[in-house]
């Protein structure tokens, strides 16, 4: 069995998380998502999630492609998960291109994906920000 892993904050998700999520699972046959916690989310990557930690795992566990989910809480636990997890894979989105090519070195092959380009979870605040303002 080929093991994928991506993560994420999938917060207000969309049809381009669904995309990407779709094409992860396309590089084998067991996908886990490494979902981003509401403290690292803000101690870390200093933004805050619309949709908290538990709602945010339930839509994502509602996703077919989707077999497991697994809280994120560091950077540096991407590297053990490769171990633990026996990943095979490990993909992103391509705006992350290189960040992660040291995981090449745990035997797990790096992949990033292009992102839908027509949707954000950014451009979707932006333009709700802007409806409110008219």
């Amino acid at each position: 069995m080929k093991r994928v892993i991506t993560y994420g904050t999938f917060d207000l998700l969309h049809y381009g998380h669904v995309n990407l999520l779709r094409r992860a699972k396309e590089y084998g046959d067991y996908l886990i998502v490494g979902l981003s916690t509401d403290e690292f989310n803000w101690k870390s990557k200093h933004k805050k999630a619309y949709f908290d930690y538990a709602k945010r795992k339930q839509l994502l566990e509602a996703i077919r492609y989707v077999d497991l989910v697994i809280p994120e809480e560091s950077w540096e636990q991407k590297k053990t998960d490769m171990k633990k997890y026996k990943i095979d894979t490990f993909v992103m989105g391509d705006d992350w291109k290189g960040k992660f090519d040291y995981l090449k070195d745990e035997g797990v092959k790096v992949v990033y994906l292009p992102r839908t380009p027509e949707i954000s979870t950014t451009q979707i605040k932006t333009d709700l920000n802007e409806k409110r303002g008219k």
